[in-house]
């Protein structure tokens, strides 16, 4: 049924009541408890070690430029630059195939496949002895690694609620947070190896080897699909598919391509100011994650110490992704918020590296501490994707636009980052300043345009609608799935029809609100 027709049929708005549950209705509410933790117990800690490796993989790289990478591979000039920012040109160019695949194949054994293939290549780069064989490596890493996030927003809009999105994502993506942490230590102890090989070799052999033995772990743990998670009874699982058609962003398995969503999403304001958002804040990113060890030497560290001192930076991004991520989903309508709230210490921290001339080691090291929050806001906008975008190609092609602005970002944020210039790269951060600013004018203007938008849906449909809720379901009901109660009650109370379960976008779903 299309959207048009669905709007005949509504005559009322049903909210839920937040009365007291009656017996049956608390029975249901366990039910619901129980079966949204079988699902924690299972993706979370699935995807967020996955996540964890791979940064580690990624990212690595500025652990092993101090310890003799360069010049074991006679890298000169902007070489190492290159060698960072191609492992994104290979990202940008499977990104929106495996986007699409991860809606069409069995997401478990395309995952599994993907990650055997990611830990050779990681274990390869031991191997290289040039800039060529660095690149191509990078590049190929780049191939491998662009499944992860798009499979796992994937994985997330299809299992939760718009309202558990946000939590989720930020608990599984500060698995890159502690991945960083984790990769630090494992730098500095695998730092102490003296041999022929040097340290950075040993780094790539063994995180590749636990990288490969992961996949194994994603092979037998991880469901293709609701439908066949055998960890869930029957009954769990018609009730986890249900959940997400009233309160998520629509069912997500085995939809075809639409083209008319890829115009649809190409011509959404929205999806331009999220893109610009994006890449104002991984131009940033791109260039303080590859050269941080570095810039860190230049205050006066050691190699060793260095690698220690990007610890607290982890810490800070992990809790601050934790608790934003809470807040985003606790309450609806202050995500945008978070995300200008985290990109304002960047901001100072880059102006005072900028301006560091005369100012102590210790200031500074401060300052660089500022940069910490830089990474935290892109769950922000991956988990804002996934519940303000309904129809699978839809967000399937904004989860591609959106790892198209992270991988230009981060592509640009390492030449920043002059030879030249060195130790102290004054233009690149008086340019990380300038793009954290962009960001937060941007943020503003996306928070406003959608505030706009769900007043104007509401004069036009005549309803309230929900930025909880799916949209119009059941035949004309608009479902205000309150946080405290849970899902159970709306299950239990709307009856869905066939074309609940159908492939609409948010533009075509009367009563769909979007969070801001």
């Amino acid at each position: 049924m299309s959207a048009a027709a669905k709007a005949t049929n509504v005559v009322d708005v049903d909210v839920l009541p937040a009365d007291p549950l009656t017996a049956e209705e608390g029975a249901n509410a366990v039910d619901a408890r129980r079966v949204v933790r079988k699902i924690d117990r299972r993706l979370v800690p699935l995807i967020f070690v996955t996540c964890l490796f791979f940064f580690m993989d990624k990212s690595i790289l500025s652990s092993a430029a101090v310890f003799k990478l360069r010049t074991d591979n006679g890298l000169v000039g902007q070489q190492y630059s290159w060698v960072s920012s191609v492992f994104y040109f290979g990202y940008i160019m499977y990104m929106y195939p495996t986007t699409l695949l991860c809606a069409r194949l069995p997401i478990g054994k395309y995952l599994t496949g993907n990650t055997l293939i990611w830990g050779i290549v990681v274990g390869t780069t031991a191997a290289c002895h040039n800039f060529g064989g660095l690149i191509t490596v990078r590049f190929l890493l780049g191939v491998c690694e662009a499944t992860i996030d798009p499979a796992f927003m994937f994985i997330t809009s299809t299992w939760y609620t718009r309202d558990e999105i946000p939590i989720r994502t930020g608990v599984w993506f500060t698995g890159n947070s502690v991945g960083g942490i984790i990769s630090n230590l494992f730098a500095f102890g695998v730092g102490h190896i003296h041999d022929d090989m040097h340290p950075w070799r040993w780094m790539y052999i063994i995180l590749g080897i636990a990288t490969f033995l992961w996949a194994f772990g994603i092979w037998a743990l991880l469901p293709d699909s609701i439908a066949t998670a055998s960890f869930l009874t029957e009954e769990e699982r018609q009730f986890a598919q249900d959940r997400v058609v009233i309160a998520g962003t629509g069912r997500t398995d085995k939809m075809p391509f639409r083209f008319d969503q890829v115009i649809e999403c190409m011509v959404d304001p929205k999806t331009w100011l999220i893109f610009a958002i994006t890449l104002c804040m991984q131009i940033p990113n791109g260039g303080t994650q590859s050269f941080g060890n570095l810039v860190l030497k230049s205050f006066g560290f050691s190699s060793l110490h260095s690698t220690l001192i990007q610890i607290p930076p982890g810490v800070i991004v992990a809790v601050t992704i934790a608790v934003t991520g809470y807040i985003a989903g606790r309450y609806r309508n202050l995500h945008i918020l978070m995300i200008i709230l985290v990109v304002l210490p960047p901001i100072a921290g880059s102006a005072m590296i900028y301006r560091r001339a005369g100012i102590s080691k210790g200031v500074q090291l401060f300052a660089y501490m500022m940069l910490s929050t830089g990474p935290a806001p892109m769950p922000l906008l991956m988990s804002l994707i996934q519940a303000n975008y309904k129809g699978v190609t839809k967000k399937a092609t904004m989860t591609t636009l959106l790892f198209f602005a992270y991988c230009t970002g981060n592509i640009v944020g390492p030449q920043l980052f002059k030879t030249s210039e060195e130790p102290v790269y004054n233009s690149a951060f008086q340019a990380i300043m300038i793009c954290y600013s962009l960001a937060v004018m941007f943020s503003v203007i996306l928070r406003a345009y959608l505030m706009w938008t769900n007043a104007k849906r509401t004069r036009v449909e005549g309803i309230e609608g929900s930025s909880s809720a799916s949209g119009v379901v059941g035949g004309g009901k608009v479902v205000d799935v309150h946080i405290d109660a849970g899902i159970a009650e709306a299950v239990h109370d709307v009856v869905l029809c066939p074309e609940d379960y159908e492939d609409v976008t948010d533009w075509k779903t009367i009563g769909f609100r979007y969070r801001y």
